[in-house]
């Protein structure tokens, strides 16, 4: 929606995500990502914590049963979705405010850690619904430079060998 305040958070997790489903069985899983700045100090030529940013995210669907899956309290994750504000009263009739991310990305940074990524299947025999690249298959030559397709690096069948020079082919390269 135009006008959203989209943003996109680099930290901690809290706490394991939380898997629920709401009465129509729709997936969403909540958790809770800290954000903590780091600031020079020159007075003592050291690096201090900042104020940490801790903020609650809400994901959907069948993003939140992979989120609840692989994700784990303390993993660093990179979290990208809209900013929502939401006021409420409290049980002493407090106004307060709060403000939560409803996730449109979630991910491990692997800054300091690897990731190892398993697709999931779908009912179109493995391949993601609208996954144009799923299928693909490289052309005959990017298939000979990557080792693939005709036994590992030999030159395509003549049949489909390009008529110029080698290393040349008319195909686009996608």
């Amino acid at each position: 929606m135009a006008g959203e305040t989209t943003i996109t958070i680099v930290g901690n997790l809290v706490d394991d995500p939380e898997l629920r489903f709401t009465p129509a069985g729709a997936a969403v899983a909540k958790f809770r990502v800290a954000s903590t700045p780091r600031v020079f100090n020159k007075t003592t030529n050291e690096w201090e914590d900042g104020e940490g940013l801790f903020l609650t995210c809400s994901v959907w669907r069948q993003q939140a049963e992979n989120a609840a899956e692989t994700l784990k309290r303390g993993m660093r994750v990179i979290v990208q979705g809209r900013l929502k504000r939401r006021s409420y009263e409290d049980r002493e009739q407090v106004k307060r405010t709060v403000y939560e991310v409803d996730v449109e990305e979630v991910g491990p940074s692997l800054l300091r850690a690897s990731a190892a990524v398993t697709k999931n299947p779908s009912g179109n025999g493995g391949q993601a619904q609208g996954d144009a690249w799923a299928g693909a298959k490289p052309s005959g030559q990017q298939a000979s430079q990557q080792g693939g397709g005709w036994g590992g690096g030999q030159q395509a069948p003549a049949a489909s060998a390009p008529a110029a020079a080698p290393g040349y082919s008319d195909e686009p390269p996608f």
